[in-house]
């Protein structure tokens, strides 16, 4: 039996980058700062990002890892599953708009 080579990370072409989601994650953090009277450089600040960062993910330019997810959750001093909870929110309404 021929032993296969395996190439390490994604395939090439591919990406982990899905923008509706990103979006709503986004829309979520920016209502919940804005809720808490907090800036975006603060809250960057507290979350221990850089702002330019933070910017990214609000605009829904940036997809965030689950460590970054708890880190701003934790800097809203609020849970994950509220921020998430709020994101899938989000995306629902995104997918049916009221007209």
């Amino acid at each position: 039996m021929q032993k296969r080579h395996v190439e390490r990370g994604r395939p090439r072409g591919t990406t982990t980058y899905e923008a509706k989601p990103a979006q709503a994650f986004g829309d979520a953090v920016r209502s919940a700062r804005l809720a808490r009277g907090i800036a975006q450089e603060e809250l960057a600040a507290l979350a221990g990002i850089e702002r330019s960062h933070m910017g990214k993910m609000e605009r829904g330019e940036h997809l965030p890892t689950l460590a970054l997810i708890l880190k701003v959750a934790n800097a809203l001093k609020m849970s994950a599953a509220e921020l998430i909870t709020d994101t899938e929110t989000n995306l629902r309404g995104a997918d049916n708009p009221q007209s």
